[in-house]
């Protein structure tokens, strides 16, 4: 696993993962769950599609948008085994540490605060929480 410094130097080096960003929706899904929830899916994405020793459709799990996290991964090539040895020297062939799947969504958390520093950590406050307040 890398430095995270070193890690988003070489990132922001190699033009095809410095060009993803957050898109408007993902900004407002970001916004209105938080970022502890975002990176609560993140875990769930990790342990479902990257974990496992010989992951399912390795190299094509994860979509490239439809939640802010697919974008975080491409960005930090969390994405799929392949970008995770090359990238961060974990190897392919064995199931994930629940360490290294932290990192992976420490990496993605610091590449999500990067996109949007003013996301809340907590989501915002639903319409049916201010009517029970």
């Amino acid at each position: 696993m890398r430095n995270h410094d070193d890690l988003f130097q070489a990132l922001a080096r190699d033009s095809f993962r410095a060009k993803f960003k957050l898109s408007p929706g993902d900004r407002s899904f970001l916004h209105l769950k938080g970022r502890a929830s975002v990176l609560i899916h993140a875990c769930d994405f990790i342990a479902r599609r990257l974990a496992p020793a010989y992951p399912a459709r390795d190299g094509k799990q994860t979509p490239f948008s439809g939640h802010p996290v697919f974008p975080a991964q491409h960005a930090t090539a969390t994405c799929c085994r392949g970008c995770l040895e090359k990238w961060h020297g974990i190897p392919r062939g064995r199931a994930l540490t629940a360490k290294e799947q932290s990192y992976m969504v420490d990496v993605i958390g610091r590449w999500l605060r990067r996109q949007d520093p003013s996301a809340p950590e907590l989501g915002e406050p639903s319409l049916f929480d201010a009517l029970e307040g």
